[in-house]
């Protein structure tokens, strides 16, 4: 049993998407506005609002997904197999262009790939009874995690964390709080959470390096990484991971904020009450991020203490105002486009991550280069996009929006269609 959708919840998801599709796919990585760029280390840019977002508004859905606070076997089993189908269509992503068959080259393994995917997305993402789903979503677990650690050259060095993964686990911890706990226990293990996390980061040593330290790569949180996931880790560090080990913990604590929101949304009190109870949340919770910030900063890639509270109260804030617009006052007619969005994420988070991968392998002629090869994305954007702006930032900017723009219309054809994809 689920209570009927909040459409400022599915518009919030929808913008927050939508900003993840624009700052994802810009048409050249060294061109880009700053506001749609992460924070070099700590900081919080706009940019840095889209995962605490998604990881918020999953936490927000929960008391709504779940009316009846009752856990059993079954409802136990249903989360878990919702858990586990989320982190493998992220996990999944990670051995895309790693699947070599037979040989094969160009456009036959690309075809190959593809088939392989659209299968993993229909078993993960399929319509099925909860014990068909249990078994797929195990032997696509156990498949990739064989491959991952069989030491075969193209899979030695796969990913394991990732931003799908974390929500996953977040989702799993989150949902058993709130069917096993009332509000203020919940409450107070989101606080020993990122109290607890605070203490480890600033005071335990970090072994082979010294004191403790909120720096790059010398952390706490980078060890752990790097002793439990050795060669399964973010390719650009290397040695730690952005989605890690230890920095999941307060990730948790983000769901945990979510749910208390999505809680205060759910009484059965005037709405203009609720508004106030929320920006009051709200306002709590961004002071206390940025007073915090005083000696734990703001960092996305350690996910700190002050990071949960600070986005956690932006996020608080933003609902609270779409709450307001569209179901207090009722004017939500222009929120369409964000609608079309929000209803269906795991369309987009998933194929999303796999056609910019298609895009690159296919290869076209390059006009200035006998002989050489561009790939398709790359030659869209040069010469079908550049041309056109004298200013490479509007260039880029405007592949993006393009791309969302594509976005737009598959989704919109699915909603017209009813045609909503759940995990």
């Amino acid at each position: 049993m689920t209570k009927e959708r909040l459409t400022s919840l599915d518009v919030f998801r929808g913008f927050t998407i939508f900003l993840m599709t624009i700052v994802n796919n810009p048409g050249s990585w060294s061109s880009i506005y700053p506001p749609l760029e992460h924070a070099e280390w700590h900081g919080c840019t706009p940019t840095d609002l889209v995962f605490p977002f998604f990881v918020f508004i999953m936490g927000t859905a929960i008391p709504f997904a779940m009316p009846v606070k009752h856990l059993d076997g079954a409802v136990f089993n249903k989360i878990l197999v919702r858990s586990l189908r989320i982190f493998c269509l992220g996990f999944s992503l990670a051995f895309f262009g790693r699947i070599h068959l037979f040989g094969l080259e160009g456009f036959p393994l690309l075809a190959i790939r593809l088939i392989i995917f659209f299968g993993i997305a229909y078993a993960l993402l399929g319509n099925f009874s909860l014990k068909l789903k249990t078994y797929l979503v195990f032997g696509i677990l156990i498949v990739l995690l064989s491959l991952a650690y069989s030491g075969l050259e193209h899979f030695e060095d796969t990913r394991i964390p990732g931003v799908l993964q974390r929500i996953g686990i977040v989702y799993f911890f989150t949902s058993l709080l709130y069917l096993k706990t009332n509000l203020k226990t919940q409450i107070i293990t989101a606080v020993s959470i990122l109290v607890g996390y605070y203490l480890l980061m600033a005071f335990v040593p970090v072994p082979g390096v010294g004191e403790a330290n909120f720096e790059k790569g010398t952390n706490l949180a980078a060890w752990l990484d790097n002793l439990l996931l050795n060669g399964h880790l973010w390719s650009v560090s290397k040695t730690w991971d952005p989605e890690g080990i230890l920095s999941t913990l307060p990730a948790i604590a983000t769901g945990i904020t979510g749910m208390f929101i999505g809680q205060i949304l759910n009484l059965s009190t005037d709405k203009i009450e609720i508004v106030k109870k929320l920006a009051i949340a709200g306002i709590v919770l961004l002071i206390s991020g940025l007073l915090w910030n005083i000696i734990f900063p703001i960092n996305k890639s350690l996910w700190t203490s002050s990071y949960v509270l600070y986005t956690g109260g932006i996020a608080t804030l933003s609902l609270t105002f779409l709450y307001y617009i569209i179901d207090v006052a009722n004017y939500k007619k222009w929120a369409k486009l964000f609608l079309i969005w929000g209803v269906n994420p795991m369309i987009v988070f998933y194929f999303s991550g796999i056609i910019p991968r298609v895009m690159s392998s296919i290869k076209m002629q390059n006009p200035e280069i006998g002989g050489d090869e561009i790939g398709f994305q790359a030659y869209i954007y040069e010469y079908g996009i550049v041309p056109v702006f004298e200013n490479p930032l509007n260039a880029s900017l405007a592949y993006a929006l393009a791309y969302a723009l594509f976005w737009s219309i598959i989704l919109w054809i699915l909603y017209k269609r009813k045609l909503i994809f759940k995990v």
